[in-house]
């Protein structure tokens, strides 16, 4: 049966693919899914950081000014991208249908785990807790402006679900998104960044993720800056933060 969670309804209020092209995808098959990922690998990299990008973005947005600055942290960066956007193939985007994507991903690239740091923004934190779950000795885990209760997030997008689908849903999401179990299992470092007065994802998310958490890991909650300009308003601190998790 197919879970409520991967419902049209669900898929089309969670997720705002769109197109955008680039030169030299790099491609990384799932199933009858064609995923057009970015690699910018460099020589003797420090780590190589797997990005997940937020939603309504693609990878497309990451090229150039954030490949570079990874660059000048000595690491190389893979930008994951999901179904159908960027220039992507396959069936459109499902919360629980893209956790398969995520193994394959990662296993795309000849790396160690140890030399790996993930890195989720936003929706794409969901897929790097996934992976780190997957990969609990990958070294890294950064989560920005991340999402604590998956479920919840959807019950703000539907209104009003009845009580059997709202039950359905609870426990798809104890199967599927149990970040605090993910968390748990994860043995790298963990770098977790928020705005403080984030307009879209409470910074309470950041907290719980922060809580759930083993050590090492670090929480920052910026001051400046909202959900969808974190980085601008915060750049000189934010890739600082990055180099000392890298380094660390």
């Amino acid at each position: 049966m197919e879970p409520l969670l991967n419902s049209e309804k669900v898929s089309k209020r969670y997720f705002y693919p769109r197109k955008a092209s680039f030169e030299n995808p790099y491609y990384v098959q799932s199933g009858e899914n064609q995923l057009a990922c970015y690699y910018h690998k460099i020589e003797n990299p420090k780590k190589t950081i797997i990005h997940f990008h937020g939603n309504g973005e693609t990878v497309a947005d990451y090229l150039n000014d954030f490949e570079h600055k990874v660059e000048t942290l000595g690491c190389s960066i893979l930008f994951a991208e999901y179904r159908q956007y960027g220039l992507s193939t396959g069936k459109p985007p499902t919360l629980v249908g893209m956790l398969e994507d995520v193994e394959k991903i990662i296993n795309s690239i000849d790396v160690p785990p140890e030399e790996i740091i993930l890195f989720g923004r936003s929706v794409g934190s969901i897929y790097a807790i996934h992976g780190a779950s997957l990969f609990p000795n990958i070294s890294g885990l950064v989560i920005e402006s991340g999402i604590a209760n998956v479920v919840n997030r959807v019950f703000r997008l539907i209104r009003r679900p009845n009580h059997s689908i709202r039950e359905q849903m609870i426990q798809e999401g104890k199967k599927y998104f149990d970040h605090e179990a993910k968390l748990k299992a994860f043995q790298g470092k963990v770098l977790i960044m928020h705005t403080l007065y984030d307009s879209l994802v409470h910074a309470s998310n950041a907290r719980q993720l922060y809580q759930w958490a083993n050590d090492p890991k670090e929480l920052e909650l910026f001051l400046e800056g909202d959900h969808n300009c974190i980085l601008i308003s915060n750049k000189e601190a934010y890739f600082q933060l990055l180099k000392n998790l890298i380094e660390g």
